[in-house]
């Protein structure tokens, strides 16, 4: 039975399966799981058009879609040197270590996707051409025993929602 409306704590994100070359089944689990989404939106950006000898007003018109940048949240993801070979990052964490590091850019399709209840897709927003332009790791405090947390946000392309 679907929740009207929807619970917004069940929820998997999937990056393309073109990220270096990786095949879908490839893709690491803990690479869709994260525990916050954000920026899942837009909005029209107005043009103002001053009509000659019209004082009273300006006129607004539609000029293009804008949108924020798409934010995510999960902790800190460390694998462990011997785990595998040839890979101290997981392939999300490389998008932002060769954007950050090295200026690389490879840029792929996001697919956000909210679950119901047994994990049944319930709605889904894909994001073209996505790419990192921030990166951020949770403050350390000695007084506080909270969980490192991957702030990370990719600029996009377009936005739509898909069908399900």
């Amino acid at each position: 039975m679907v929740q009207v409306p929807p619970l917004a704590n069940q929820f998997s994100v999937v990056f393309c399966p073109r990220i270096f070359g990786i095949n879908l089944p490839d893709i690491f689990p803990w690479d869709m799981a994260f525990q916050k989404v954000a920026g899942i939106g837009s909005s029209i950006a107005m043009r103002k058009f001053n009509e000659g000898g019209e004082n009273l007003f300006v006129h607004r018109l539609p000029d293009r879609v804008e949108y924020e940048n798409l934010v995510l949240e999960r902790g800190l993801v460390l694998i462990p040197s011997k785990a595998i070979i040839g890979l101290s990052f997981s392939p999300v964490t490389k998008l932002f270590v060769d954007a950050m590091e090295k200026m690389e850019f490879d840029p792929c399709d996001v697919l956000v996707i909210l679950h119901g209840t047994e994990f049944i897709p319930l709605a889904a927003w894909k994001f073209r051409n996505a790419f990192p332009v921030k990166w951020k790791i949770s403050d350390f405090n000695a007084s506080d025993e909270a969980i490192v947390v991957d702030h990370m946000e990719l600029a996009f392309q377009t936005m739509w929602s898909v069908r399900i």
